[in-house]
């Protein structure tokens, strides 16, 4: 039972890491900006249900898919060490937000995209969700993902009240802070990867 418990949490930490919540409130705020407050819960609700939803069916058809290709655990291990370590130097060296910004401000009330897809639900999300459910039981990849999605969901409806209360230097703080645990889990994967391949 300790064992399953440290598991799904480890692994949950893994995915809400890369969900990059924290990164993500500003571009909620500015999507759903003039949007009165009730509604903007219900929208942020309704996105991530939606993302989760496809994170799970992705965990499902994962290891069919890594079969059917012939893809080794360990190809796949170190292919996401080295994705998962590009993406979190992008979290640790952010870069321009402003036009990306202006782009999402033009969509009045967003359906799918791009809140559900690809902000929470993105490639990094759904390519460590692949990797784990190669490695983890059933029961601890939906753990794992409804712990992350949980907390994803709690600091993105309290968007507003976190962005007031942290401002944007402290929002940036925990952003960068996340890409550096981040950096470490892609090297984790990386070098066992690696590990594995050198024995086989």
């Amino acid at each position: 039972m300790e064992s399953f418990l440290r598991d799904m949490f480890s692994t949950a930490l893994s995915i809400f890491i890369v969900m990059n919540s924290f990164g993500n409130i500003s571009l909620f705020l500015s999507l759903l900006k003039g949007i009165p407050a009730k509604r903007k819960k219900q929208i942020v609700l309704r996105e991530l249900l939606i993302a989760f939803f496809v994170i799970i069916v992705f965990n499902f058809i994962g290891g069919i898919f890594l079969s059917f290709l012939h893809i080794t655990q360990d190809s796949v291990q170190i292919a996401g060490g080295v994705v998962l370590f590009l993406l979190s130097l992008k979290m640790l060296f952010p870069p321009e937000k402003k036009e990306e910004e202006k782009e999402l401000k033009k969509i009045t009330e967003p359906f799918i995209v791009p809140l559900a897809i690809p902000i929470v639900a993105g490639p990094a999300v759904l390519a460590t969700v692949m990797l784990y459910s190669h490695q983890m039981p059933t029961t601890i990849m939906l753990g794992a993902i409804s712990l992350a999605w949980g907390f994803s969901l709690f600091i993105l409806i309290m968007s507003a009240h976190l962005s007031d209360w942290m401002g944007e230097k402290g929002t940036m703080a925990i952003e960068r802070l996340m890409g550096f645990v981040m950096v470490m889990i892609s090297i984790q994967m990386f070098l066992t990867g690696l590990k594995t391949f050198m024995k086989s």
